[in-house]
């Protein structure tokens, strides 16, 4: 019961995530990866589980994403403590920044439930 708990309260943060992007230059796919993993979770908060393929394509499309984005960013190790600074867009380092601890997020949270699947398939 503690985990489908924890997944809907996941699932609230990934729908909050997707509600923010609204402002973004490029929401759509990150409305649509947020959206993915909150389809994900809010299926484990209500079903107890998931299909295991789906929290594997989307926390690998996300962790793909993930290293991708901080290959390519501006952004250093000393970016990433400023991200909260304040809640405007600072300068694109920061945002980067903020956008490739989201993607970490899902990828982890995605692992997580696939884990958590995994095992209850077994017993």
């Amino acid at each position: 019961m503690a985990f489908r708990t924890l997944n809907g309260l996941m699932a609230a943060l990934f729908a909050l995530a997707v509600a923010v992007q609204y402002n973004d230059p490029d929401p759509v796919r990150w409305m649509a990866i947020y959206g993915a993993a909150c389809l994900v979770t809010l299926m484990v908060a209500i079903r107890g589980r998931a299909p295991i393929a789906a929290p594997v394509a989307v926390g690998l499309i996300a962790l793909a994403w993930c290293v991708y984005w901080a290959s390519t960013s501006r952004a250093d190790l000393g970016t990433y403590g400023h991200m909260f600074d304040a809640w405007e867009m600072k300068n694109e380092p920061i945002e980067e920044a903020r956008e490739a601890s989201g993607l970490l997020i899902v990828s982890a949270w995605m692992a997580v439930v696939a884990l958590r699947t995994r095992v209850q398939a077994r017993t």
